[in-house]
C-alpha cells in the first residue's frame, strides 16, 4: 500500500505542476497588457498655445499699462503682446495742410482783409474796419497799427486797385509782420562736455492747464522720431495720476522709453533729473520733459518750474524752453508767456488749435511781446498734426479763399 502511495505521488506532482504552468502561460496571453503612451508626432514647431518668450532691450519702450514703471534693462514679455511700432510722417510739407484749415475756419483773417482792400475807394470807415479786424484777429494794438500804416502807404503811393496786386500787397504786409527772420529751429542737437561725455540736448516743455501740453510733447517725439533723433521721455508731471500713462503710451507707440515716479506722485525735479541722466547714460538724441500745467499767478508751482530747470542743468544744459498756448486763448496767452519767460526762459512758442481758429494773430502778438518766435503748430487732433512753423505757408494759409 506504502509503495503504491510512493509511485502515485512521485507521478502525479511533476504531472499538477506541468499543468499549473500551461495554465497561467494561457492566463498571461489573455490578460491585456499596459498601453504604452504613443511616440512623440513630430511637428516641426512649438504648439501655438505654447508660450513663446522674447528678451527686449530697453531702448524699447514696453506696452504701456496703468501703474507701470520704466524698465531698468532687458524685459521678458509674451511675443503677442509686442507693440508693432508706429512709423511717423515725415515733417515735410506738413504745415501745408494748415491752408485749407485755416480758409474753412469761422471767420478767416485774410478773406476780411482782402475784402475791405479790394473795395474801389478806401474811406476812413474801411481802415477803421481793417484795424478791427486785426485786433479781433488778436494781433495786438502795436502791430496792427503798423499793418494799417504800411498798407496807406501801399494803396497811396502804389495806387493797388487789382485782386491780384492787393492779395501780393496784403501778403507782403503780413509775412513782414510773422517775421521769417525768426530763429526757428528747435534746439535738439547733443553736445559733448569739456570731459568728453555725452550730452542730449534738453527740451523743457511747459504751459498752463488745459493746453495740450503732454499730448504736445508726445507728437513732438513723434516729430523728433521721423527726424531720425533718438529720445527719451520724462514724465514730470506728477500731479496728475494719469499724465505719466498718457505720456508712456505716446511713447512705446514709437519706440521711446518713458522715465516716470514709480508709484505716482514723487518730486517732479527728481524725475526730470533721473530722465536726463538716462538720456547721458544711453547717450540719447534728445531729452523731453513735460511738466504739470500751472497757472501763471501760482507763486509755489512757478518756484516749483524754476526748480526743475536749475536741477536739470546740473546733468546737461537745457537746449530749448518751450511754452505750449491755446490760439484760441487769445490776449490771455500773452500773459502767460510772460510771467513763464521769466521763470523758465522760454526759448519758443508751441499754439496749439491753430487749425480751426480765425485767431491767427495771435502769432504775431507773442512773438512781438517777447521776442520769442513760434516754432511749433497743432493742426488737428491726429498724432502727425503738429508741425515746424513755416511763416510764408501760414501766411499763405491765412490768404486762402
Amino acid at each position: 500500500m506504502n509503495e503504491t502511495l510512493t509511485t502515485i505521488l512521485e507521478i502525479g506532482l511533476p504531472t499538477l505542476a506541468v499543468v499549473g504552468a500551461t495554465i497561467g502561460v494561457l492566463a498571461r496571453r489573455r490578460r491585456p497588457g499596459r498601453q504604452q503612451p504613443p511616440p512623440p508626432q513630430p511637428t516641426g514647431s512649438e504648439s501655438p498655445l505654447a508660450p513663446v518668450e522674447v528678451r527686449r532691450d530697453v531702448t524699447e519702450a514696453p506696452t504701456p499699462t496703468a501703474g507701470a514703471t520704466s524698465p531698468a534693462g532687458a524685459v521678458t514679455v509674451p511675443a503677442e503682446v509686442a507693440p508693432e511700432l508706429e512709423v511717423p510722417a515725415p515733417t515735410s510739407g506738413r504745415l501745408s495742410r494748415l491752408r485749407g484749415r485755416l480758409a474753412r475756419s469761422g471767420s478767416p483773417l485774410g478773406a476780411r482783409l482782402l475784402a475791405v482792400l479790394s473795395r474801389d475807394h478806401l474811406a476812413e470807415d474801411d481802415w477803421d474796419e481793417l484795424e478791427e479786424t486785426l485786433l479781433l484777429a488778436d494781433v495786438g494794438a502795436g502791430p496792427s497799427a503798423e499793418l494799417i500804416d504800411r498798407l496807406r502807404t501801399s494803396v497811396r503811393v502804389q495806387g493797388v486797385k487789382e485782386p491780384a496786386a492787393v492779395r501780393a500787397m496784403l501778403r507782403e504786409a503780413l509775412l513782414a509782420l510773422v517775421d521769417p527772420s525768426l530763429d526757428r529751429s528747435l534746439g535738439t542737437t547733443s553736445s559733448a562736455s569739456d570731459d568728453g561725455a555725452h550730452r542730449p540736448a534738453v527740451v523743457l516743455v511747459v504751459g498752463v492747464n488745459g493746453t495740450g501740453k503732454t499730448t504736445t510733447v508726445g507728437k513732438l517725439a513723434r516729430v523728433l522720431v521721423a527726424d531720425g533723433r533718438s529720445v527719451v521721455l520724462g514724465a514730470a508731471d506728477t500731479f496728475r495720476a494719469a499724465a505719466a500713462d498718457q505720456l508712456e503710451t505716446w511713447g512705446a507707440r514709437v519706440g521711446v522709453p518713458t522715465v516716470r515716479a514709480e508709484n505716482g506722485g514723487g518730486d517732479p525735479a527728481a524725475v526730470a533729473f533721473d530722465a536726463v541722466r538716462a538720456g547721458v547714460r544711453d547717450r540719447r538724441d534728445v531729452v523731453l520733459v513735460d511738466t504739470a500745467g500751472r497757472l501763471q499767478n501760482k507763486a509755489g508751482l512757478m518756484d516749483e518750474l524754476a526748480k526743475i530747470t536749475r536741477v536739470i542743468t546740473r546733468e546737461a544744459p537745457l537746449t530749448e524752453v518751450l511754452l505750449v498756448l491755446d490760439a484760441t486763448t487769445g490776449q490771455n496767452g500773452l500773459n502767460q508767456a510772460r510771467v513763464f519767460s521769466e521763470v523758465a526762459g522760454v526759448t519758443g512758442i508751441v499754439l496749439t488749435k491753430l487749425d480751426g481758429t480765425a485767431k491767427g494773430g495771435i502769432v504775431v502778438a507773442v512773438q512781438r511781446e517777447l521776442g520769442v518766435p513760434v516754432k511749433l503748430v497743432g493742426l488737428g487732433e491726429g498724432p502727425d498734426d503738429l508741425a515746424p512753423f513755416d511763416p510764408e505757408a501760414f501766411v499763405d494759409g491765412l490768404l486762402q479763399s
